[in-house]
């Protein structure tokens, strides 16, 4: 059976044409421009003028499963992934067991296949104790080997430079790293105290805490010859670290997540701990730079850092309250209220596949897999009776966009469509190295 997405935009490669994409089985099979001539025997998808895009790939989320489902699964944040356009994702190691032995990683394999409706993979998270593990990844099933050089996670912190060192000199693997430093949040901490509000998260968790671990980062890797990828960039300053040259010759890389684009500090007053994430959302400027950053080349890739908490959780006292909050329902809509189109597939989609070598995925293009989504134009509200994380709540509630996604097909699978979800629709593993 086939089926045409037709009236519509196609946006692919740095172009957009009124035209049509047709399915067929798992994979697109034609892209044409102009009027399609209906045929019989075809399930039509009209478009209504909106954009044919391929589908998010989103390099970064904690979907929480296992161990800290009263938050979030694979099964419910992977719907509402689809229901925001993403159609594959990349999840972190920080759960509970966390990722770093090959058995758990399988067990979040087969949990996927199990139930989840987008397509997936799952970092390897790097211990002071698991280089053993490390060495033996394959390249082709793995994104890489999450290195937490900040104290997010606890337990994963690599705190032990003669072992971050043995990780970025033997890693077969993309290294994906968490830039904080440690010392100088502590330092701030106690500064501080504990009668900290959320206004001092940005001051606490500074722009130099930032760009000190980044630049031990990018040193490291330069040393060892390692493929890099800094993950969430907070900070304009941070960019020098980076060279503004094409994705396809870089060993190191980054990525900026729509939170640091879409906030700034002066939305703490208003939004609270909803925005408390780790980097912090930091001001103005550094928010108006990374937008720059994108268009230059700086910035590499956006992701979201989806990482959802309870709303009881989020509003416990500053000091208290967990780090991140959940955005991959509403990525893709956002981004298109900061950026062109051609822009946001290539920040999202084609940058991403490129980065990871994600094989037959990111572009629309005959022969690929048919991963892709229609977003229609038409203002609507963020309402809390609209989302559907499992946590409930979204940092976006009240927000007004002018784009919806109306349709989103994983591997030619239609999953979801207008608010409805085809909830025995399953994704696949991604295969990188292509």
């Amino acid at each position: 059976m086939k089926s045409v997405i037709y009236n519509g935009v196609v946006v692919n490669d740095g172009d957009s044409f009124e035209g049509f994409v047709v399915i067929e089985g798992s994979l697109i099979v034609q892209i044409g421009r102009g009027c399609y001539e209906k045929q019989s025997g075809v399930t039509l998808i009209d478009a209504k003028g909106g954009y044919i895009m391929p589908g998010v790939i989103d390099d970064q989320v904690h979907f929480r499963d296992p161990g800290l489902t009263y938050k979030a699964d694979m099964e419910s944040e992977s719907r509402a992934a689809v229901a925001g356009g993403v159609t594959s994702f990349m999840d972190m190691p920080n759960t509970v067991p966390q990722t770093t032995t090959r058995e758990f990683w399988e067990a979040k394999m087969e949990r996927a296949a199990l139930v989840s409706v987008a397509n997936y993979a799952f970092f390897m998270g790097a211990t002071n104790d698991n280089i053993k593990v490390i060495e033996r990844l394959d390249s082709k099933l793995f994104p890489g080997v999450k290195v937490f050089m900040g104290s997010s996670t606890g337990g994963m912190l690599v705190d032990n430079r003669k072992r971050l060192e043995a990780i970025f000199a033997e890693s077969p693997v993309l290294v994906a790293t968490h830039c904080e430093d440690e010392g100088i949040i502590r330092h701030n901490i106690e500064k501080y105290g504990a009668e900290a509000t959320i206004g001092m998260h940005p001051v606490i968790r500074s722009e130099e805490a930032c760009y000190r671990s980044s630049a031990t980062a990018v040193e490291i890797a330069a040393k060892y010859g390692t493929r890099l990828h800094v993950l969430h960039l907070s900070t304009v300053r941070e960019l020098s670290l980076f060279e503004s040259r094409p994705l396809v010759e870089k060993k190191i890389t980054n990525e900026v997540c729509v939170h640091h684009l879409w906030f700034s500090d002066r939305d703490y007053e208003r939004k609270g701990n909803l925005i408390k994430w780790n980097p912090a959302v930091k001001s103005e400027a550094n928010r108006d730079g990374l937008r720059a950053g994108l268009r230059s080349g700086g910035v590499d890739i956006v992701a979201t850092d989806h990482a959802p908490h309870t709303l009881e959780e989020k509003q416990l006292p500053y000091t208290q309250a967990p780090s991140g909050g959940p955005m991959v329902q509403h990525s893709l809509v956002a981004m298109l209220e900061m950026f062109e189109p051609t822009e946001v597939v290539d920040y999202m989609s084609h940058r991403v596949a490129q980065c990871f070598g994600v094989d037959k995925r990111g572009y629309l293009r005959e022969g690929y897999f048919a991963d892709v989504v229609v977003v229609e134009r038409g203002e609507w509200e963020v309402t809390r009776e609209s989302v559907l994380y499992k946590c409930g709540w979204s940092p976006m509630e009240g927000v007004s966009f002018k784009h919806k996604v109306s349709h989103t097909f994983v591997g030619g699978q239609h999953v979801y469509d207008n608010g409805v979800i085809d909830t025995e629709a399953r994704g696949e593993a991604l295969i990188f190295g292509n």
